[in-house]
């Protein structure tokens, strides 16, 4: 946290309660940013230093807290406040001319723009507190991209981006929509049951989301070792169907992949036949079936497990698993099938699609929509002024260093039921 090294003739913790303000008091106590201070007082160091360092980084933090669209909006609100100057740091006796001024601020942004590296490593650090809190933190990942615009029309760091969205309504009929934007994308690793971020990078509008999250997968493993050791699951929609990705993953750090697929089929087969079998059918998701030769009736094959020696599905005959009366007494598939994954790596994944577990963990993926909807909402993402690629990687890293910072605090202070409350100051 930025400490402030000041003695003052008064406070006004004193004359009456910080109310709203605990939010910040919980940012500055609990933000490891001690650090990033050192760096940019080195950098002033024989400078003038009418408005102290850390002082301003504080008043940026409650910027954040207090979803400031613009530098102004937060200068007017400190010009207005004295607790909050106080709370930040500014010297009592100054009054409103402790604020900074415009220009001030615009100095202290270009220095901050060279310290993404510094945001960055901050970030990961509250990642590695809160792994230490919670000991399930990181189980189950989720990943997804968030479309950022920006505010200048003809931003040079900023390009398109168009997406079609498909699908099938509950009537059985077509939709689809499409979205276009001009900025950038988050895109974002989080924790499922939390709805914490663990992992983010932002980068031109148009930048494909799987090559990124593949590359943010093999960074996260490199920062938290330990975390990516005890991850099981990994849930993505089905933009990110990609046979890379589910490589990497299990691959390499033995995670299941709980990605939905697309059908990329281009016959209107509904089923395939398995090789080298006369009744064993599957689909462009990876369910398998079997089709009685006697009766013309399909089934879906019972699930049997997964064997990681094997790298194989397991699948049981549905007569003799469910007790069904099947007319075919010849079929050669009466007691077991083994799937290798390895036959085709986006249709069979170490949990197959058609099983319970895989659409209950799939269900767990609207909490990254959550978090994004917190970054839109509770930290202005929705309506900014914010243009430019650094710019824009540093507001998000600092964004979601403070959403962090939140939950860290609200745990230590034995508040866990608020850890996602940017809102509440109870």
């Amino acid at each position: 946290m930025a400490r402030i090294a000041q003695c003052n003739i008064f406070s006004w913790k004193e004359i009456e309660d910080l109310g709203d303000l605990e939010r910040l008091q919980l940012i500055i106590k609990y933000f490891p940013d001690e650090k990033l201070m050192q760096k940019l007082e080195k950098e002033r160091k024989n400078r003038r230093d009418d408005y102290p360092i850390r002082a301003i980084w504080n008043s940026i933090l409650a910027g954040v807290v207090y979803q400031h669209e613009s530098i102004e909006s937060l200068r007017r609100e400190l010009l207005r406040n004295g607790q909050l100057r106080d709370l930040c740091g500014f010297n009592p006796l100054w009054g409103v001319r402790a604020v900074p001024s415009k220009w001030a601020y615009s100095r202290f942004l270009r220095s901050l723009y060279r310290c993404a590296k510094e945001i960055e490593n901050i970030f990961h650090e509250l990642v590695q507190h809160l792994q230490k809190e919670l000991p399930d933190f990181g189980t189950i990942l989720v990943g997804d991209g968030k479309a950022i615009s920006s505010h200048r029309k003809k931003d040079k760091t900023a390009d398109f981006c168009v997406k079609k969205y498909k699908g099938i309504n509950s009537d059985g009929t077509m939709w689809s929509k499409t979205k276009s934007w001009f900025g950038f994308r988050l895109h974002l690793i989080a924790d499922a049951n939390y709805e914490l971020p663990i992992a983010y990078e932002v980068t031109r509008a148009s930048k494909n989301e799987g090559k990124v999250m593949k590359g943010m997968v093999d960074k996260l493993a490199k920062k938290h070792k330990a975390l990516m050791e005890k991850c099981n699951y990994a849930l993505f929609d089905r933009g990110y169907d990609d046979e890379k990705l589910i490589k990497k993953l299990w691959d390499d750090y033995g995670i299941k992949p709980i990605i939905d697929i697309r059908n990329t089929w281009k016959d209107k087969d509904d089923t395939r036949q398995f090789p080298r079998t006369k009744n064993i059918l599957y689909n462009y998701r990876g369910d398998v079936f079997c089709f009685c030769g006697q009766s013309g009736e399909i089934r879906s094959m019972a699930y049997g497990g997964f064997e990681k020696e094997r790298k194989t599905l397991k699948y049981r005959c549905p007569a003799e698993h469910y007790g069904i009366n099947c007319l075919n007494k010849n079929c050669l598939h009466r007691k077991a099938l083994r799937v290798s994954i390895d036959m085709q790596r986006r249709l069979f994944t170490p949990l197959p699609r058609s099983t319970y577990k895989w659409k209950d963990l799939y269900k767990k993926r609207t909490s990254i929509e959550r978090v994004n909807s917190r970054l839109d909402v509770s930290f202005g993402f929705e309506k900014h002024y914010i243009s430019g690629l650094k710019k824009m990687h540093l507001r998000c890293g600092i964004a979601l260093s403070v959403m962090l910072t939140i939950a860290l605090g609200r745990i230590r202070g034995k508040r866990k039921d608020l850890m996602r409350s940017l809102i509440s100051a109870a």
